[in-house]
This record gives structure tokens, sequence and C-alpha cells, in this order.
């Protein structure tokens, strides 16, 4: 069975592959000369054949890690943690395609990355070297997500400042790090991260993973100017109808839509002020995870003096109430829950938590494992920034 879905995966990538070199390409004007020999669109685009994406959807219990593209290129990280992942019960890898400074993993054919000049700085030149790292991940059956930070840009939002929110004054507006954002309101803004999606789909992703699906946190705010449509519409709204439609798009590359979202949001019931309510995100996703670091919680939080000290019952009790909430929605349509686990210490916390600090280790990763399929649940994913997993912490393979 493995090696006829491996069959099937593989077909898919190369066939994907095969379009993929048609589907973005830009059509100069000497090109117009083939019309006769390819379908051009009337934007002047090679047209995908019809195909039923379908029949490459994959179904997999998530037992995930991420990955950096930086680790995805490296020489020896890569195939370090492929060789976690064979030696353990890890199935999975979420790649960076789009990290959150903007910067893309691999060149790309999107009209507007090339508009924009992001193929100037991208972190692998030679994508059939991406492309070749990808058939490894799918020869060890390892199910590959794609990454993709949405509305924080710093490249496409300074290039493209018509698509990026704005200030009172009429300018950019930017957060505390000196960062653009799309405007989740301007669905124009909307095509980059969507058609990055595609492509991705093209090149062997099984899924696409929206990371900051949302409006900003940081910053002044208060001196954003929206526009009209930040009048007419919450910003739930605004994020409920980015992802209904990118699910739309990407359903037809035959891949699921997932969406990380903020911890805390479980508690907070209504439009959040980042546009992330759990309900209308549980209905337009296929998957949604909630990044429940319990580093990440107040002191106090859930009753919890010190949350960080607890992980067991900080994630099991964020996974309960997601599930409860979730039960709102008919089965066949809500999201399934596959939280993000906290794999590294924090050391920030050491000044509040005084003699209580901890740092983690196995114990910990296993316990918030233990507390997720406690909760109900079946898959997760381990966060750690520089890709340094804890295997102690892992089922042997």
């Amino acid at each position: 069975m493995k090696n006829i879905r491996k069959k099937i995966m593989i077909n898919g990538l190369i066939l994907g592959l095969s379009i993929s070199t048609l589907t973005f390409s830009f059509m100069p004007d000497r090109a117009l000369a083939d019309e006769n020999k390819y379908n051009v669109n009337e934007d002047g685009y090679i047209s995908q054949p019809s195909t039923n994406w379908g029949l490459y959807k994959q179904e997999e219990k998530v037992k995930g890690i991420f990955v950096t593209g930086h680790s995805y290129a490296h020489p020896t990280k890569f195939d370090e943690l492929l060789d976690l992942a064979n030696r353990t019960e890890v199935n999975s890898m979420v790649i960076d395609v789009k990290d959150d400074g903007g910067m893309l993993s691999y060149k790309s054919d999107v009209p507007l990355a090339i508009e924009a000049n992001t193929n100037d700085v991208v972190i692998m030149n030679d994508r059939d070297f991406f492309a070749e790292r990808m058939k490894k991940l799918i020869d060890n059956d390892i199910y590959p997500i794609a990454r993709i930070v949405t509305f924080k840009d710093r490249v496409l939002g300074s290039a493209r400042t018509d698509l990026a929110i704005k200030s009172n004054g009429g300018g950019v507006w930017r957060d505390n790090k000196g960062n653009t954002w799309l405007n989740p309101y301007n669905e124009e803004s909307w095509e980059y991260p969507i058609q990055l999606a595609e492509e991705a789909a093209l090149l062997g992703f099984k899924e696409i993973q929206f990371d900051y699906v949302r409006f900003p946190t940081d910053g002044n705010r208060g001196d954003i100017n929206y526009g009209q449509a930040g009048e007419d519409k919450t910003k739930a709204d605004a994020i409920k109808e980015f992802l209904a439609y990118a699910r739309e798009r990407l359903h037809d590359k035959g891949v699921k839509v997932s969406a990380d979202v903020f911890g805390d949001i479980i508690s907070v019931e209504g439009d959040s002020t980042i546009g992330q309510q759990l309900e209308l995100l549980g209905a337009n996703t296929d998957i949604l995870s909630p990044m429940v670091y319990p580093s990440h919680y107040g002191l106090g939080f859930y009753g919890v003096a010190y949350p960080d000290t607890k992980p067991y019952e900080i994630v099991n009790r964020a996974m309960e109430d997601a599930v409860k909430r979730l039960d709102s929605i008919p089965e066949d349509e809500r999201a399934i829950i596959r939280p993000w686990l906290q794999d590294f210490s924090a050391p920030w916390l050491r000044n509040s938590y005084g003699a209580n600090y901890i740092t983690y280790g196995p114990e910990q990763v296993r316990a918030q494992i233990k507390a997720t399929y406690d909760a109900g649940l079946e898959e997760w994913i381990l966060w750690n920034a520089a890709n340094r997993y804890t295997e102690g912490a892992l089922e042997k393979e």
C-alpha cells in the first residue's frame, strides 16, 4: 500500500513540476507567435490543462516538525532532519515557502514575485535542487506542508504600496520592527499568497499552511487607516473570506488548507482585534493549528500560576476548549485541530518566573503530545525556530 501511495505521489509531483513550468511562466512578446502551439490565455500566460487534482489528495495523521528554508537547503541539516523522521514517529515537515521576512525559499514564477523582485534574494536559486529534495521527502514517506507567511510582508508591501496597510497620513504603515503588511481587506493583496500556494502545490506540497493570516498586533495600530472596507466589514469576516477563497482555489489543486492561530484566541469570544475568530476559522479551513506554547501564556492563565511549568495542563485545557467550541460546526464542515507544540525553552521568562523557571526536555515535550491525545486529538507539530528537536520526546519508529 505504501508503494502504491508513493507511486501516486511521485507521478503527481512529476506532473506538477511539468505543469509548473507552464502555469506561471511569463510570456515575452516573441513568444506570442507560438499561440497556436500553446493555449495562451488573455493575460498572456499558458493555461493549465484540465487535471483532476483530487486524485493527489493525501490523508495523513500528521506528527510534524517545522523546517526553515535554510535548513531545507543546508547540505547536512536537511539529511539530519530526515534521519530524525526515519528514526522516530515524525512523518511530516512544515517547510517555509515564504518566511516572516517576506523571503522566498526558491525562485518563483508568480508574476507579483517577479514584479517585486523577490527573486533577487532567495534561499535556493536552483529550483531543480528544491524539487530533488521534495522527491527525497516523498521517497521517505514524509508528508510535505508548505508554510506561507500571509499578510506580514516587508518585501511585497514595500514594492507594491497599493497593496499595503496605510497610515492615517496616507503613507505605508509599519509595525514596531519596520515591517509592512498586506491589507487583508484588499482582495488584490490576496493574490500573492494564493498564487504562491498554487505554485507550491504544483511543486509537490500536499498541504498549504497560512501563517500570519491575521491583522497586525504590534506597532501604533491607532494610526492605521484601512479605508472604507474597514468600516464596512469586521476583521474576522475579512480573514474568513480570504481563507474561504484560498481554500476554493487550492482544493482545485488537490491540496488541503491549514491556518495558524494564536493559542489565546481559543479563549476569546467573537471578533478579536486581529481577525482570528475560532468558529469562523474552523469553518473555512481543513486544519486549524493553534500555537499553544505554554511559554506564551501569561501568569495565572487557566488558573496556572506559572504556565510554562505545566505543559500538560496548559495544552490539554486549550485543546479541550478548542474542541468544544468547534463542536458547534457540523462535523463534515469543520476543521480538524492540529496544535503547534513547544520544543524550546523560554529564557525570557527567567525574571518573572524566578526559581520556578524550567528548561524544556523530553518530559515537557512529551507531556504536550500526551495532552493533545488526551483531548481526543491525533495530530501535532513541534516548533523550534532553530530546527533542533528533542528526539527523546519522540516514539521510535
